[in-house]
């Protein structure tokens, strides 16, 4: 009998960039769904964490990849300028209302932009300290990792000077995020003056549990931060360009920040990351960020179809429509579903707390991992995050139809109802988070 595909990779590649949760062995895609070696079709209510921004083969990311790599510009931007990457820069510039201002630094992954965006103002202000948050997680990058606060990277060298605040959680304890600004006033006056170059942030904080801050958190932040000559450094790469209802995840809080992070549905799928900076940052060295493939024009044309797409297919609205119906969707099964303690997020971005009891909100860590590996086995592709693995991520494509959301919350439903038929040694085949 021949080798299944999983068995295949399972023999062939190295567990070093696995983060599984059950046997999912993809050989194609289409549209919200994908598709299994027998067949089988999947919905992915994860959109790959969120990196296939429009689907799986889209009509206008085919053709752009086609006809750049049909006639490729080069490869890269590293020792010539390449006409996708400049285009894309430029529609990235007026997306921010940066142009005159600041420029575009191109990479693989969030992991290389952060890691780049924390180097550059470190280079470029002699500030090498950084403020981030409990929760967080930048990256996988030796330098992105240094300044991340998620527990699963608690083993990593952190930077020197590095602050952790608490990400301030309306769903707990700390309503409006007072507690968590009294807390940096305190500690900045506790270091040096001008020792703090950057503080990074993120709209939504999503591999921290997919927490929504309290209005206005943001914009006091970073009023304080700017008031300390602190760059604040916004990390878009999950709920970024659209996913949130608008194209920016910022724009919802009321400030800009000073340089802007964007990943995963940038390349809708093929590798690609930016940083948007004031031109200051990220000229302040030359040769000093940079890999071969950076800039890739095959890459850099899936980027312009994607934010082409987003405004041809008015994609923003969208996210809006269909987050708040997946959100009525999930709040229907928790009346039905004890487990679930808390429906949350912004557009197509919603987090489900899974509690073994909902007054004190135990996590119910053991239940999500059943949980989603009974969806996968009805149909349904989703993930869980969080500090305490709890809580069920959706990030499913912006292009996600509603009878997509009807049918994926049906199987969900099914899948809370039948959690028993999931034996422990399944699962601890597989390692998750």
């Amino acid at each position: 009998m021949a080798q299944s595909l999983y068995d295949r990779d399972a023999e062939a590649i190295g567990n070093l960039q696995k983060l599984r949760f059950f046997p999912l062995a993809v050989t194609g895609g289409r549209g919200t769904r994908l598709v299994e070696e027998d067949g089988r079709e999947l919905i992915d209510l994860s959109g790959a964490w969120g990196a296939a921004s429009l689907g799986y083969g889209h009509p206008a990311i085919v053709e752009a990849v086609a006809r750049a790599a049909a006639n490729p510009a080069g490869a890269s931007i590293l020792s010539a300028s390449n006409a996708p990457a400049v285009a894309l820069a430029e529609r990235l510039l007026d997306g921010f209302h940066g142009r005159g201002t600041h420029k575009v630094w191109f990479g693989h992954s969030g992991s290389d932009a952060n890691e780049a965006a924390y180097r550059a103002i470190v280079k470029a202000t002699g500030r090498a300290g950084v403020i981030a948050f409990i929760g967080a997680y930048h990256g996988c990058t030796v330098g992105s990792m240094a300044f991340s606060g998620h527990t699963v990277q608690a083993d990593a060298a952190k930077a020197d000077g590095l602050i952790l605040l608490p990400y301030p959680d309306p769903y707990r304890d700390d309503a409006t995020g007072e507690a968590v600004l009294k807390l940096l006033e305190e500690r900045l006056a506790a270091v040096p003056a001008g020792s703090i170059g950057a503080a990074f942030i993120e709209p939504i904080q999503s591999d921290g549990g997919l927490i929504v801050p309290p209005d206005g958190f943001l914009r006091k932040f970073a009023a304080i931060c700017h008031a300390h000559d602190i760059l604040v450094v916004c990390d878009e790469v999950k709920v970024g360009l659209g996913r949130s209802g608008r194209l920016h995840c910022f724009e919802h809080e009321g400030f800009v920040p000073d340089v802007l992070v964007l990943g995963k549905g940038l390349g809708g799928g093929l590798p690609l990351s930016a940083v948007i900076a004031p031109a200051a940052i990220l000229d302040c060295a030359s040769s000093f960020a940079m890999q071969t493939l950076h800039g890739n024009p095959i890459s850099a044309a899936a980027g312009l179809a994607v934010l082409e797409t987003i405004d041809a297919e008015g994609l923003l609205a969208a996210a809006n429509r269909k987050g708040r119906l997946l959100r009525d969707r999930l709040a229907t099964l928790a009346e039905r579903h004890p487990l679930i303690g808390d429906v949350r997020g912004r557009g197509l971005a919603c987090g489900v707390e899974l509690v073994r009891d909902r007054r004190s909100r135990e996590p119910a860590r053991a239940e999500t991992a059943r949980l989603i590996y009974r969806a996968y086995e009805l149909g349904l592709v989703v993930y869980y995050v969080g500090m305490n693995g709890n809580v069920l991520e959706m990030t499913p494509p912006l292009t996600m139809t509603e009878a997509d959301i009807h049918q994926a919350a049906d199987l969900l439903d099914k899948a809370f109802a039948s959690l028993s038929s999931v034996p422990d040694a399944v699962l601890s085949r597989f390692a998750g988070w």
